[in-house]
């Protein structure tokens, strides 16, 4: 395995961070989620953990009333959001700042609502799942995806993908195991559709990244770093019926022994 160095990590921000979007997800499965949010409160406090540029920010400022606290660990991000906000005339209603997801500074029972897509695995899921516990209201809704296995023994090439990122990624059967331990009541759960892994995500993601292949021509590290990131869409194309990013819905008791 080629060792990510700091001239990766250069190229990969030169990518992600021209994305639209820095994961699967599409607004019609935010809105599907959401409609599990049966007895959400009219104006809700969201956090959005993980938010990366914040295009699902956007989609929950349009599907809610209410304030959004966007929070990501990558500052261009967080600055890339702001600035696109500001734009729409959405900064009274969103805030959006550089935070560990791991150390959130918010006053336990702060928010009606958490939304995190793709992104509680990077702290551990069942670590991240207790924080947010702690973070909502007794009644408040956690909202997320994440990576699981659909099938048993997948390709080497894809496990060894996973792994370099997402080693303890289970399955389904798992992550809902992971919901009930941490005191959560399961409202819902669905597989994000093909298109959200294409329209706004792959997609946009091989045009850039042809795009670079022709700026960096002449730079063989680039070009094999391209390659490298290229193979992941690729993979998608040939193997993603041995996985799936499964959108879940889950809700705090209105009360409990600890409240």
């Amino acid at each position: 395995m080629t060792e990510l160095n700091a001239r990766f990590w250069e190229v990969f921000f030169e990518v992600y961070e021209n994305l639209p979007r820095q994961g699967p997800g599409n607004r019609t499965c935010a809105a599907q989620a959401l409609e599990f949010c049966r007895e959400l409160r009219k104006s809700p406090a969201v956090l959005d953990l993980g938010c990366g540029v914040g295009a699902q920010t956007f989609h929950l400022s349009e599907l809610l009333p209410g304030s959004i606290e966007a929070v990501d660990n990558h500052a261009p991000f967080i600055a890339i959001l702001q600035s696109a906000a500001a734009d729409r005339d959405l900064s009274h209603r969103i805030r959006a700042r550089v935070a560990d997801m791991a150390n959130l500074e918010y006053q336990p029972g702060s928010f009606d609502l958490i939304w995190s897509e793709g992104a509680l695995y990077s702290i551990g899921l069942r670590n991240a799942l207790g924080i947010c516990y702690g973070l909502l209201r007794p009644g408040g809704y956690l909202s997320f995806t994440d990576a699981i296995w659909r099938k048993e023994n997948p390709p080497s090439s894809v496990k060894d993908s996973f792994d370099i990122d997402y080693p303890t990624m289970g399955s389904l059967a798992d992550d809902l195991a992971v919901i009930q331990d941490t005191g959560f009541k399961l409202i819902d759960h669905f597989t994000l559709p093909d298109a959200a892994w294409w329209d706004d995500f792959y997609t946009p993601m091989e045009t850039l990244i042809k795009e670079l292949r022709d700026k960096y021509a002449n730079d063989g590290e680039v070009s094999a770093i391209l390659h490298q990131l290229a193979a992941e869409p690729e993979m998608h194309r040939r193997y993603s019926d041995y996985y799936a990013y499964e959108f879940f819905v889950a809700r705090r008791p209105l009360a409990s022994v600890d409240d």
